[in-house]
């Protein structure tokens, strides 16, 4: 065969066996048919929902936490619920507690005495009590932790009653008297409150005709 043909012969077959290759290499990957392959875009972070808190500048002025003067005979640590002006002080001694706003118990709802926590809980869940759900039957007969959840971001339960010191979803409530008993504070207090409290504290519920002693 004449050289010249050799040569052009060995070239198309080359040629072919080229295109076959890059065929095949297309139908792995169709997009080496423009060149590089395509990277994956990145994708952005997926932001999942963590259960958050109220700032506490969500609460009336006279409702937000601070340090007063408090003349008290009870021990620091303790934690002194005055229902009647809807605040809750944590003695610290020498003359100071930690006031918080909170909510109380509506008319017919309030009470009094010395009780002590013993349980707690974050983003507890909630079961209403049977004398609840007898009072307001189409309540949830329980509902999972959360943000959405009535008790908020912590429970202090007091003794063996129904009654607990816990957070509240609708800061709106603080300062008034709408609870079936319960107390309830901002999430942002109730946590600054859970941390400070130990199993078997002391709570000291003050009844209506209470007048509590507390300076600015």
């Amino acid at each position: 065969m004449n050289p010249g043909r050799l040569v052009r012969a060995a070239a198309a077959i080359a040629t072919v066996v080229a295109v076959t290759m890059a065929a095949t290499n297309a139908t792995a990957n169709p997009f080496l048919l423009f060149g590089a392959p395509l990277q994956p875009l990145p994708q952005a972070p997926v932001e999942r929902a963590t259960p958050g808190t109220e700032d506490r500048s969500e609460a009336p002025a006279n409702f937000r936490r601070h340090v007063v003067d408090y003349r008290t005979h009870e021990a620091p640590g303790t934690i002194i619920i005055d229902t009647p002006n809807t605040h809750l002080y944590f003695v610290l001694g020498n003359g100071k507690a930690i006031r918080y706003g909170i909510g109380v118990g509506r008319e017919g709802f309030t009470w009094s005495g010395t009780q002590t926590i013993s349980r707690k809980a974050e983003w507890p869940d909630w079961t209403p009590p049977a004398e609840m759900i007898a009072r307001q039957p189409y309540l949830p007969r329980y509902m999972a932790g959360g943000p959405g959840n009535p008790l908020g971001a912590r429970a202090m339960y007091l003794g063996n009653t129904i009654y607990r010191i816990h957070g509240t979803n609708d800061p709106s409530t603080i300062g008034g008297r709408v609870s079936s008993g319960c107390i309830r504070l901002i999430n942002d207090d109730v946590i600054d409150l859970y941390g400070s409290v130990n199993i078997g504290t002391k709570v000291v519920v003050l009844p209506l005709q209470a007048r509590s002693v507390a300076v600015r």
